[in-house]
Order: structure tokens, then C-alpha cells, then sequence
């Protein structure tokens, strides 16, 4: 229904954003790799898709066309819902899970929460050919460091609204933080704690 949203971010956090379009206001779930590309900038363009369930209708968004088609054939999956592939997408960047894939790296895909062995193995016998014939370029964004408490803060909004309960997000983000210190950057902080819940 929606291509694309462009226009000015009234709200951004890591897990998702609001983009106001001539004074509506759209919610939209982003992954860690589109977070990284708008967290910078005060207006963006999102690749959408809407999607309609009886209860609700949630719009994800993607700041690369190559990711959103990346998450529709995640989505296309028996097994695979929205949430659980923009926690593939957020856990692996799109270049990286495209890696996995065409080296049929169940291990890489497994380390996703939510994703265990044979969802991994199908993702790879599903995709692998359609992965190998579009031909992803590899888009990687250069991180920036953060406040300490504005990253743990914003990690662990992240982390709950992906699902992973609070008390197990606090002692991942604090255990990662401790031993990390200042010079990690909130998307690593999310990758790493998605790896270890």
C-alpha cells in the first residue's frame, strides 16, 4: 500500500521511528541498519511495508530498497514473521546475512534469537538463489559513539520492543556495557545482547 514515507522524523529511537508527513504522523518499525542510516538526519525516506493482521496494521521501514526486499523474502518464509525478520535484520546487517546465506552459514542464522536450526536451514534453501541472482551490495554505515546511560536507555528500549523480556535485557545491556565500556556504540550493544538473550 505504502512505497515509500518521506518526510521529517518527530521521534527516533532504535527500534522505531515517527515520520511526519504534512502533520501525520507515521509509526514505523526500523531495523539497527536503517537506525544507523537516519539517526544523524532530521528528514529521511523509508521504504515501507505495511503489514495487516485482524488485530492491528504495523509499518516497517527500510532505508535501503535492497533491505526491505531482504525482509519480504524473510517474511515469505513459513515460520518467519515481520518481528522476527527485523530482528534477523537487526542482529545481521544485510550484507552479512546475505553472507550466511549463499555460504550456507547455518550457524551465522541460528545466532538470531528466535531462529533455530531448521528456520535457519530453511531461510538458507529458500533464499539462497534468490540472494545469489539479486546481486546485494553490502551497505554499511560508520558507527558513532553515544552517552553511556543514553545508550543503555536506549538498548534496552530497543530490546523490549523486539521482545526480549526487561529484567534479561537490563543484565545483558549492563553486563555488555560493563565490559565494554564507552567505546561501544548502541547498535553493537543491541547486536551483541540479541546474540546472548
Amino acid at each position: 500500500m505504502y512505497a515509500y514515507i518521506e518526510g521529517k522524523i518527530a521521534l527516533k529511537e532504535a527500534a522505531h521511528v515517527v515520520i511526519d508527513v504534512q502533520g501525520v504522523g507515521y509509526d514505523i518499525k526500523i531495523s539497527l541498519n536503517t537506525f544507523s542510516a537516519v539517526k544523524s538526519v532530521n528528514r529521511c525516506r523509508l521504504y515501507t511495508y505495511l503489514h495487516v493482521k485482524e488485530d492491528a496494521h504495523t509499518l516497517y521501514g527500510f532505508s535501503t530498497f535492497d533491505e526491505k526486499e531482504l525482509f519480504l523474502y524473510l517474511i515469505s518464509i513459513s515460520g518467519v514473521g515481520p518481528g522476527t525478520a527485523l530482528m534477523v535484520l537487526s542482529s545481521l546487517p544485510a550484507d552479512e546475512l546475505k553472507d550466511a546465506i549463499t555460504s550456507e552459514n547455518v550457524k551465522a542464522i541460528q545466532s538470531v534469537k528466535g531462529i533455530g536450526a531448521k528456520t535457519a536451514q530453511r531461510i538458507i534453501l529458500e533464499l539462497k538463489d534468490k540472494i545469489l541472482k539479486a546481486g546485494y551490495e553490502a551497505k554499511i554505515d560508520i558507527f558513532s559513539g553515544q552517552a553511556y546511560n543514553t545508550i543503555q536507555e536506549e538498548a534496552l528500549s530497543a530490546l523490549i520492543t523486539l521482545g526480549i523480556n526487561k529484567v534479561a535485557a537490563e543484565k545483558t545491556v549492563n553486563a555488555i556495557l560493563k565490559k565494554s565500556g564507552s567505546d561501544i556504540t548502541l547498535e553493537e550493544v543491541i547486536k551483541q545482547a540479541l546474540k546472548s538473550s
